[in-house]
């Protein structure tokens, strides 16, 4: 209830309020204000109580109504999704509850001398006056709701953002830090000098995921095909250095390759399997990539180097983040029977 009569909100309310009062009274006050026609055909006999009445109960009707929405409907919510089902219905229950209290207010003038306009114009003007409110309180609470969804998606958008430049800064450093370099670089030596041809593909794969890590995406999402396309030149580069010690176990039905995912997730969750687990002649690495139904999972035998590294869990938080934002899902991670996976929705 505090977020629903809480400060910019409960002014625009109280404005509208007040302003459809006063003008769905319009012609009285018009007719009231001029002494010429104050006794007319149109509303005989009235007062400026009559009318001061009249708009005091539409002001606090329209403020009920407003309140009745909310309560019931929930428009000024981050956590309710409207559609034209619930506009209907708040449409109906605004145009019932509006006829309802204008029976209650005649109720009260005929049996305990409220002052109200007795004039028959005033009595036959009563339904379109109805409609008209529960348009305005309807569409009012409709309009406040997709402003506020629209606010909100702005800031997650602004929020992705951040996180977007956080991402590719972090897979920057991640791609260009010193070691990793050290090591493409002299596996390149390596190999020009042992076989030129190998060397030449190795450089393409290189570049490959160079371009890939600094290209500007702005679509924050891609496919899994473009997605695979980069891990399989990413994978192909840690084999030459690891040999037969690091083997991929991909398995992913053609169909799945349309669906979307943040761009480098599974690069990410690849290379966070190569850099904090042993792989050598004795204890070799098998990384399982499966994508099936509406996921893709990424599994290594859980064998931490002797000394262990740190800096994993940032990496999967900055994920898990990036995949709330973008697609309100989150990421499964467990580890169990020896064996470390991490599950991502695939949209």
């Amino acid at each position: 209830m505090k977020r629903i009569w809480s400060n910019k909100y409960v002014l625009i309310v109280n404005a509208i309020s007040i302003m459809v009062a006063f003008l769905t009274h319009f012609p009285e006050l018009i007719t009231l204000s001029n002494p010429y026609s104050a006794d007319g055909l149109s509303f005989p006999g009235m007062h400026w109580a009559d009318v001061g009445n009249e708009v005091l109960f539409t002001y606090l009707s329209l403020l009920f109504l407003f309140f009745l929405n909310e309560a019931v409907f929930r428009f000024n919510s981050d956590m309710v999704s409207i559609g034209w089902k619930k506009v209907v219905c708040s449409f109906v229950l605004t145009w019932v509850v509006s006829n309802l209290l204008g029976k209650c207010f005649v109720y009260l003038h005929q049996h305990f001398d409220v002052p109200a306009i007795d004039a028959m114009l005033h009595h036959y003007l009563h339904p379109l006056r109805d409609f008209l409110i529960t348009c305005i309180v309807t569409g009012s609470c409709y309009f406040f709701h997709q402003n506020r969804k629209s606010r909100k998606m702005l800031l997650e958008n602004q929020q992705l953002r951040m996180e977007n430049v956080i991402n590719q800064y972090e897979a920057l450093k991640s791609q260009l830090n010193p070691h990793m370099l050290f090591n493409s670089l002299n596996t390149l030596y390596l190999l020009i000098r042992e076989s030129p041809d190998k060397a030449r593909h190795y450089l393409e794969e290189l570049s490959r995921v160079m371009r890939y890590t600094l290209q500007d995406n702005e679509s924050h999402s891609v496919t899994l095909r473009e997605e695979m396309e980069f891990v399989q030149s990413y994978m192909y580069l840690l084999q030459v250095r690891y040999e037969e010690n690091l083997q991929f176990d991909i398995r992913i039905y053609p169909e799945l390759m349309s669906r979307k995912l943040p761009p480098m997730a599974l690069q990410l969750l690849v290379e966070n399997a190569v850099k904090h687990n042993e792989i050598s002649n004795r204890r070799p690495l098998t990384v399982s990539v499966i994508a099936e139904g509406d996921t893709v999972e990424v599994s290594n035998p859980f064998q931490p180097k002797r000394g262990g590294s740190a800096g994993m869990g940032i990496g999967l938080a900055n994920l898990a983040k990036r995949y709330q934002l973008l697609y309100k899902k989150d990421i499964i991670v467990k580890e169990e029977n020896h064996r470390f996976t991490v599950i991502l929705p695939l949209i």
